[in-house]
This record gives structure tokens, sequence and C-alpha cells, in this order.
């Protein structure tokens, strides 16, 4: 029997997903528990439009995210810090005050989530950083943490 999934089901598959399981596991479980609903006419046809928009959406989304890195790629982003004695901050680099940078010198909008530090930074110096894209890509960039 084909049942589209109204929740994540283990070892089944994700919300969304349209599955083919055994008439008694739908019966007896899935539509008992509501996790599921049947994959009749009307539904499979709602499924379908669902789907397609997914993929329009996810397209949109790729395409985005590649111009961000074509944007992005290889480019640095100055951080002006205090200091104290031997260059060494006050405080650490964040990655909110990353993202801050890049919006504000790139006019990119980046969410502090998505920048991948190597290390917790707190001297002066030049530091590479990764920023995650949608779908696993990722840009290389460089972080200039200079003195205020």
């Amino acid at each position: 029997m084909k049942v589209i999934l109204i929740q994540d089901v283990a070892k089944v598959g994700n919300k969304g997903d349209l599955v083919e399981v055994s008439d008694g596991y739908a019966r007896n479980f899935l539509f008992k528990k509501g996790l599921a609903v049947e994959g009749t006419g009307g539904r499979l046809k709602e499924w379908e439009e669902l789907q397609k928009a997914k993929r329009s959406r996810e397209a949109r989304l790729e395409k985005e995210a590649i111009d961000i890195k074509k944007k992005l790629g290889g480019k640095r982003v100055l951080v002006r810090m205090s200091t104290g004695d031997e260059g060494r901050l006050f405080g650490s680099v964040t990655n909110s005050l990353v993202a801050s940078a890049i919006i504000e010198q790139h006019k990119v909008e980046i969410d502090k989530k998505d920048i991948k530090l190597e290390e917790q930074i707190k001297q002066l110096g030049m530091y590479p950083f990764r920023v995650k894209l949608h779908g696993g890509l990722d840009v290389e960039m460089s972080l200039v943490v200079e003195a205020e």
C-alpha cells in the first residue's frame, strides 16, 4: 500500500515521503498513530504538486548559493577589535561579528550559524574560515583582524 508520511518514521521514511508499506502495517500502526495517510488519487496529485514546488525551491536556493559563492569566494573580511599588550584581543572574534562584517562589507546576508571558524581567534592576524551555503556548498574566505 502506498502511504504519504505525515511525520518522520524510523526505518520507513521522512515527513512528506511517499512510501510502500504492507497493508497491515499501514492500517494497524501508521494510520492509528496519525503518522501517515493513504496515498489515494487526489492525495497523490497533491503530493506530486508539493514535490514539484519543493524541487523548484531547491533549485532556486542552489542557484542563489552558487551566485553567493562566486561573489564571496577568496574575499577578505576585515574586523577591527580592541587590543591589549602584544596584539591580544579583549575577548575573541565571534561568528556574529564575522557575519555582520560580511553583510556590511560585501552586502551578502549570511547567518552566523553558517560561519565555521577553524579556531578561536584571540590575536591580530589573518585567518581562513568557511561559510556554509545551501546544499553542502561551502565558500572559503579570509578574516583579517586589525587593532582599532
